[in-house]
């Protein structure tokens, strides 16, 4: 058992199945404290069931059982209500709009920890430990590239590849023809948002952005080079 902070939160409702997902987010606010507020206040009408901060504290918000409000309006895998489908964690960091940071070591052994008592009680594949990003790409970007997912893969939480680039020119807003048509199957495949159809437009990129925020940190602008797409590739059969 981890050591778990009771802080309870009004902002929840029924689920209708068991959870069989997890979606980290980061704060986005200044502080810790402020964010355990905001995600207790009836007001704001929005909650996880884990805070944990940057020292390595858990706070539980909202019992597993219910359904916690903090994806918004998401897909994954033809899924809309992944509010019902998951577990939300927030993880305390100000984010890209108060100051974004790497995440302390301690906070992500905190986090590793949380994932492996969740799973305990749930079947939640690695294939789907995802950020909020990756539900909701045109409208978030946290936990964002700092985010250490390939540390959270090798503690046993969620996918992760390094494959060698594979060949081809990248492709990118504008572009049109096989390519791109692939390209989006493949994303589709993984579970996002992004029926084929041949043309990369703005909502491909911010796909693909949020793909590498995930996945491909170290180049994060919307253009599916030969290394994301090869990384693509080889998660698309880890998940198989």
């Amino acid at each position: 058992m981890i050591g778990l902070i009771a802080a309870p939160s009004p902002n929840f409702d029924a689920r209708a199945a068991p959870p069989d997902m997890i979606v980290l987010h980061y704060t986005g606010m200044p502080t810790g404290e402020a964010a355990l507020r905001r995600l207790c206040d009836p007001e704001a009408k929005v909650s996880a069931h884990y805070l944990v901060e940057e020292d390595g504290r858990i706070f539980t918000l909202v019992p597993e059982e219910r359904r916690a409000w903090h994806a918004g309006v998401s897909f994954w895998r033809g899924a809309t209500d992944i509010n019902g489908a998951s577990i939300g964690i927030e993880i305390a960091n100000p984010g890209h709009e108060f100051g974004y940071r790497p995440f302390p070591c301690a906070q992500i052994e905190a986090v590793s920890a949380l994932l492996g008592d969740i799973r305990s009680r749930w079947t939640i594949p690695d294939a789907r430990i995802l950020g909020h990003s990756d539900v909701a790409p045109d409208r978030k970007e946290d936990p964002g590239e700092l985010f250490p997912w390939k540390a959270l893969a090798e503690a046993g939480h969620g996918l992760w590849a390094e494959p060698p680039p594979a060949p081809g020119a990248p492709l990118a807003e504008g572009d049109e023809g096989p390519g791109v048509f692939t390209l989006q199957a493949g994303l589709t495949r993984l579970g996002y948002d992004s029926a084929p159809f041949g043309a990369f437009d703005a909502a491909t990129s911010a796909i693909v952005r949020a793909f590498q925020r995930h996945w491909r940190p170290a180049r994060v602008d919307g253009v599916a080079d030969g290394e994301t797409r090869a990384r693509l590739i080889a998660l698309l059969r880890l998940a198989a």
